[in-house]
């Protein structure tokens, strides 16, 4: 993921957290955290260790950390092995790198639109940790049928 300040003339810091709507024509490089809304003709590429919680709407959306919201990308959306996303995908294309964690649904296509050629995928991993469950208190077993007349 290039990291140079034509591609990227914006930048918000690791140590910065940000809530509302946020809009830029360029490019975004988010280091910090994020909570709200998105939108850009540009590229958006979410950092390792970045967190975004909200729905993106972009021309190319990178994600190395990680999003909680729905994607969508009139090019393309490329996570990495440190990416994870929990939300619904809709995107021309999908680049997902081994390791990277996705938990949602994706429509893949052209223009991201389903028909057309588009693809829809349903796509999920498993939790790297799970809570144990806690175990019943064991059902009584029924009382046993009177013995019958003789």
């Amino acid at each position: 993921m290039a990291e140079s300040n034509a591609e990227f003339p914006t930048t918000i810091g690791a140590d910065a957290v940000f809530k509302g709507e946020m809009q830029f024509e360029k490019g975004l490089r988010l280091l910090g955290k994020f909570e709200g809304e998105i939108s850009s003709g540009g590229q958006l590429d979410v950092a390792k260790g970045a967190v975004l919680n909200g729905n993106v709407s972009a021309a190319t959306i990178s994600i190395e950390g990680q999003v909680k919201g729905n994607l969508t990308a009139s090019s393309k959306v490329a996570l990495s092995a440190s990416a994870k996303l929990e939300g619904d995908v809709q995107a021309q294309r999908l680049e997902v790198a081994e390791g990277a964690v996705l938990i949602g649904r994706c429509v893949i296509g052209v223009n991201g639109h389903p028909g057309g050629g588009a693809t829809t995928k349903t796509a999920s991993a498993p939790v790297s940790t799970v809570e144990p469950t806690k175990a019943r208190p064991p059902t009584p077993a029924p009382a046993p049928a009177s013995a019958g007349k003789r």
